[in-house]
């Protein structure tokens, strides 16, 4: 099993649901993705499109020697697992998304929803040179502590997170390789799936927080409709960052749909 983070974590977003799913016979494997915390941070934007990103869970699993992986992505890590889903969907067997849309709902939703524009401003934001990664820098790190904290329930971070989160983020590199996601998703786009309209035939569950600050919870059950076998649960009073505060809850909905495959086995 392949967890995904998202921005602006690292492989320590999973770290609640590591546990139970290694306990339960999964053999786990948590990267830190492509210029987060120890990963490599090649310098130039392109380097940071979806097609690359995806390139490397598949380059993972090929040097692990894993033909097929069930995997789970929340954030960015659930868009890099949306490209996987519609271009590679051969190397997954049951994939699980939390609190990211299908490409095409966001696109729309984007074109058609001032709501959600302003939700994403800070994507439009990013893409200013330099000035992003000295503003986010700021009195060590604060306005991504506060956003952070800001938008999750009281306590979801708490002091040792935001310190390890604070060393990830000074690492050389990291800061304008984390924005270079952003600038290459708006410069570049997300590659037409072709003749699948769209469309992900592998069993795909959703899990959305419904009290998102940054993407409209319409968006989750719209995305459903472009997946054959997919289920969706909506947590209430539950933020964008769904898997630190219900981490039990998590945890259980990702073993009980995984289940089929380490059954299996």
């Amino acid at each position: 099993m392949i967890l995904l983070h998202g921005f602006p974590e690292f492989w320590r977003g999973w770290q609640q649901q590591i546990t139970p799913l290694a306990e339960a016979g999964y053999r786990v494997i948590v990267p830190d993705q492509r210029g987060y915390n120890l990963s490599a941070k090649p310098p130039e934007c392109r380097a940071y499109g979806v097609d690359r990103l995806g390139g490397d869970v598949l380059a993972l699993l090929d040097h692990l020697g894993v033909e097929q992986a069930c995997i789970a992505g929340h954030d960015f890590g659930a868009a890099v697992l949306w490209w996987l889903l519609l271009f590679h969907p051969h190397r997954i067997q049951r994939a699980a998304i939390l609190n990211v849309p299908h490409p095409w709902v966001f696109s729309r939703k984007l074109r058609t929803s001032l709501r959600q524009l302003r939700k994403s401003w800070y994507v439009f934001a990013f893409q200013i040179p330099a000035l992003p990664q000295w503003q986010l820098a700021r009195h060590d790190y604060q306005p991504l502590v506060q956003s952070l904290v800001a938008s999750s329930r009281p306590g979801t971070f708490n002091p040792a997170d935001l310190e390890a989160y604070r060393k990830a983020w000074a690492v050389p590199g990291s800061l304008r390789a984390m924005i270079h996601w952003y600038r290459a998703a708006l410069r570049y786009g997300f590659p037409a799936p072709g003749p699948t309209d769209g469309k992900v035939a592998v069993p795909v569950l959703i899990l959305w927080g419904e009290e998102d600050r940054f993407l409209s919870r319409e968006m989750a059950t719209e995305s459903l409709a472009f997946c054959t076998r997919g289920k969706c649960r909506l947590f209430p009073g539950v933020s964008h960052w769904i898997q630190h505060e219900e981490p039990g809850l998590v945890a259980n909905e990702l073993l009980a749909h995984f289940a089929p495959a380490l059954a299996a086995g």
